[in-house]
């Protein structure tokens, strides 16, 4: 068994459902500290939701960039237990695949990150540049006391970054299909839209909200927001929770409570979209009260030196070309990109991430390693 697949054994065997780290880290560290990687934990958030973070640099002897590896050792919970195969938190192989909790999202990368670090070092002591891990237990969960407390901490102390890889798992159908240059940005908000209570058989003296705002729903529903642009799709606008009323059929409700998204890349900004929804809204004469939450700005990278030493190592460990893509939800990249000029993500196939056994194929560990190493020849050796 490889060295790779054993860490990433080791790391699934931790039941680290978000926020518990599980003491993933921990291990992770004493690796890093062992080929010359100073460690530093910074916890962060309250003792109820505590987050477990690390962040570890190796510097070389020569100048270059400082490339950073970047993941999560938390997991979503499991779902029902009886439905698995085996226990989630016990590593298991059938038919060729690793399962279990995490095995494609994300701890199979975080060892073949480790990993193929210890062997680069091994071979190349005094590298160019610097490594770096950046590694959280809160990307799962709310996303408030990780990835982007560690940003601020480096922005404080005056760090950046010149490249970063973030450890998702990107393929599609093979690994090293895709590498993820960006991510659609997501604004979310709650609309109350108000009425007027009252008894269904008496409608003049209440006012329905649902039927104030029925107008307005229809027009946001099919409002073209932009075209996209070649990176990225329309931004989309869909509802995901509608809800008024007292539960008795004869009422009248005095509220509306709407909770949408947006999904939105460059070709628009939140600003914006918060004005045309304020516009339409006004148009219809809705009256409302709405809170916006502002979830992650879009971050590209467009082709340059990193996706240029991905794909060379992609081309070389994998035997195909990967495609740029910037589908998909958001990722931690959306907070990095805050210091680092250099974003992607790539990782296993994630097909069965989040999902009733989940698992990687084993013939993909060592290459996803190989890939990770052979970036690491190609812009720091």
């Amino acid at each position: 068994m490889s060295r790779t697949l054993r860490l990433a054994e080791a790391l699934i065997a931790r039941r680290s459902v978000t926020p518990d780290d599980a003491g993933c880290q921990s291990l992770i560290a004493d690796r890093l500290t062992a080929c010359g990687f100073a460690c530093e934990p910074l916890p962060r958030g309250p003792d109820a939701f505590r987050v477990s973070n690390l962040w570890a640099v190796r510097r070389g002897t020569r100048p270059g960039p400082l490339l950073a590896f970047a993941g999560h050792t938390d997991v979503v919970p499991t779902g029902p237990v009886e439905r698995w195969t085996s226990d989630p938190f016990v590593p298991s192989h059938r038919d060729g695949c690793l399962y279990g909790r995490g095995a494609a999202d994300m701890k199979t990368s975080l060892a073949a990150m480790v990993v193929a670090c210890e062997e680069f070092v091994a071979a190349q002591p005094a590298h160019a540049g610097g490594i770096a891990f950046l590694i959280t237990s809160d990307e799962e969960g709310p996303s408030v006391d990780g990835t982007v407390r560690i940003v601020e901490w480096l922005e404080q102390r005056g760090e950046r970054l010149d490249a970063c890889i973030v450890g998702e798992p990107t393929s599609v159908a093979r690994l090293g299909d895709t590498i993820k240059n960006g991510r659609r940005g997501t604004l979310s908000a709650r609309l109350v839209v108000k009425g007027v209570q009252g008894h269904i058989a008496y409608p003049q003296l209440a006012r329905n909200p649902v039927h104030e705002f029925a107008p307005a729903l229809a027009e946001l529903a099919v409002t073209r927001w932009d075209d996209g642009n070649d990176f990225f799709p329309p931004t989309s606008w869909q509802v995901s929770n509608l809800h008024a009323g007292t539960g008795a059929t004869n009422v009248i409700p005095g509220e509306l409570v709407v909770d949408f998204n947006f999904r939105f890349g460059t070709a628009s900004t939140p600003e914006g979209l918060q004005s045309r929804v304020a516009e339409i809204l006004a148009r219809h004469r809705v009256e409302h009260e709405i809170a916006w939450t502002l979830g992650g700005r879009p971050f590209l990278t467009p082709p340059g030196t990193l996706s240029a030493a991905l794909t060379a190592a992609i081309e070389a460990a994998c035997g195909l070309k990967p495609e740029l893509s910037t589908t998909g939800g958001t990722s931690d990249g959306r907070f990095i990109a805050r210091i680092c000029p250099q974003v992607v993500e790539f990782g296993p196939v994630g097909a069965s991430i989040h999902k009733i056994d989940e698992h990687v194929a084993v013939a993909e560990v060592d290459a996803l390693k190989n890939v990770y190493r052979g970036t690491l020849e190609r812009l720091l050796g």
